[in-house]
């Protein structure tokens, strides 16, 4: 019975921390004053974007280092039926990219434009959103800033009333810190975001360029 109890209190504790919590960040939004919605959409956009471009690249890339390798093994040996058999039967960026190409691997010059015009399209598909991230770094410490300037603003407002006062003019400057403080914070997360699938894309882009050179340096005979 009262190990049943010390649960039970435990839980209490735990929900009542969790509704503190709660409050005590819904407060902070409400002091934050107007620009905090900008700022929390611009967030949520991070969030969405990320999730979605990893869903993406994880359906397109997600076996882009292992179908590299094997279409290197089978180029160097010159075994194009197998190529194209693998590219067929594994879809992935680096072999659609391959499939496309060697349709014209009698013409090694048509191979080298079909691969660049290929990557090229592909690319666009994997670059789509990050621009939105880019501007979201540079726009949301500008949006705190502002925040912060109106809310200075009106702390500064209140030397007349406040008098001798000062405690209500620094919690005023305190509150209005908040913007910058959430709007850095939201540039930092879309930072981490866009710098993470802008490695992924570079790597993409050099795994496949890798293959396509030593494709067509093989049809050439060479």
């Amino acid at each position: 019975m009262e190990f049943y109890l010390f649960n039970e209190d435990y839980y209490l504790e735990k929900g009542a921390f969790k509704l503190d919590f709660i409050i005590s960040a819904l407060e902070l939004f409400h002091h934050g004053g107007w620009v905090m919605y900008p700022l929390l959409a611009c967030s949520i956009l991070v969030v969405a974007i990320g999730i979605e471009r990893f869903i993406y690249y994880k359906r397109t890339c997600g076996d882009n280092k292992d179908m590299a390798q094997q279409i290197l093994a089978l180029a160097k040996e010159r075994n194009w039926q197998e190529t194209e058999k693998v590219c067929a039967n594994n879809r992935c960026f680096v072999s659609d990219v391959l499939a496309i190409g060697l349709k014209y691997r009698e013409c090694p010059m048509s191979m080298k434009e079909s691969f660049e015009e290929y990557i090229s399209v592909r690319a666009n598909g994997l670059k789509r959103n990050l621009n939105y991230l880019d501007t979201i770094v540079t726009m949301a410490p500008l949006l705190g800033l502002l925040g912060t300037v109106v809310g200075m603003i009106s702390s500064f407002k209140v030397l007349d009333v406040a008098g001798d006062n000062p405690a209500l003019i620094t919690g005023g400057v305190g509150e209005a810190l908040i913007a910058t403080a959430t709007g850095l914070c939201v540039a930092v997360l879309a930072l981490i975001v866009h710098s993470y699938f802008s490695n992924r894309l570079d790597s993409v882009l050099t795994d496949v360029e890798n293959v396509c050179t030593v494709v067509i340096s093989k049809a050439r005979g060479k």
